[in-house]
């Protein structure tokens, strides 16, 4: 309403102004005749009062646009702020450790969110395979039989998918390797978690496993073995020990469980 008022006054201005031009024409013919000193300055303030009344109307508008302008700009801040502010309340923060931030509980989280916060976002593990992912105890058991523990498959499931998974395991010969390779067949660890065959590894003493883990210098190295423990703690960053027994702490960064699904909290220990 106010910008359609001030078109309808500048308009009568202009009209006003091809009046005024007219008369100033006619004006300047009379100075011609007129020469006079008196006559000439009488012209020029005459001409300096149009161009500061012409320009005293103009600037009214031009402010008022940069105004307009301003405001609009704090509405786009105050948006924005208003924008901040709720996703701030919202609890959203983003990244890999947003469910802290947001405090879920660790019984809401799911099995792959639970092992990958256990192994502290690790990248490659190594995990001796007798006591710990198959029922048998020893490298005499496998000459009869290789069994997978099943309360342990989903887990090495999410640990093969999230990490670089290499299974080690003591024989006495071929055919026990053999029976190793069809019993992690059997259960999908190949074709369903995508383990790859060559990731199993195969060695006739404990000093020889103890050999694998420093050349491939794992995140997480998972053993039954003490001292083997023991040995790796200087050069593996995490350890976890499976045993049964209440041994004491070899080093601050070695764990212990009684199987390995309960180090991931969802089974109560045997």
């Amino acid at each position: 309403m106010e910008n359609s008022t001030f078109d309808r006054i500048l308009q009568i201005i202009r009209n006003s102004s091809t009046q005024l031009t007219i008369r100033v024409s006619r004006l300047i013919a009379l100075l011609s005749l007129n020469k006079s000193a008196t006559s000439i300055g009488a012209f020029a303030g005459l001409a300096l009062a149009i161009v500061f009344t012409w320009r005293s109307l103009k600037a009214p508008r031009r402010y008022h646009r940069r105004t307009n302008k301003r405001t609009s700009t704090r509405g786009i801040d105050h948006t924005s702020q208003v924008d901040r502010d709720s996703i701030s309340s919202s609890g959203y923060s983003g990244g890999k450790s947003s469910f802290k931030r947001q405090n879920v509980s660790p019984k809401q989280l799911t099995m792959v969110q639970v092992v990958r916060q256990k192994l502290k976002g690790a990248r490659k593990v190594t995990c001796n395979m007798l006591g710990v992912v198959l029922e048998e105890l020893s490298s005499i058991d496998l000459q009869a039989h290789a069994i997978v523990r099943p309360s342990v498959v989903d887990f090495l499931f999410e640990i093969a998918k999230a990490c670089d998974l290499y299974l080690i395991v003591r024989v006495l010969d071929d055919e026990s390797e053999e029976r190793v390779l069809s019993a992690l067949d059997s259960v999908g660890l190949f074709t369903t978690a995508g383990l790859n065959r060559n990731k199993v590894l195969f060695c006739s003493t404990e000093a020889g496993r103890s050999s694998f883990v420093r050349q491939l210098e794992p995140d997480w190295h998972i053993d039954t073995n003490a001292e083997i423990i023991s040995q790796l703690a200087r050069y593996i960053p995490y350890q976890l020990h499976i045993t049964s027994a209440l041994s004491g702490h070899i080093a601050s960064n070695v764990f212990n469980s009684d199987t390995l699904e309960h180090y991931f909290g969802c089974l109560e220990p045997r």
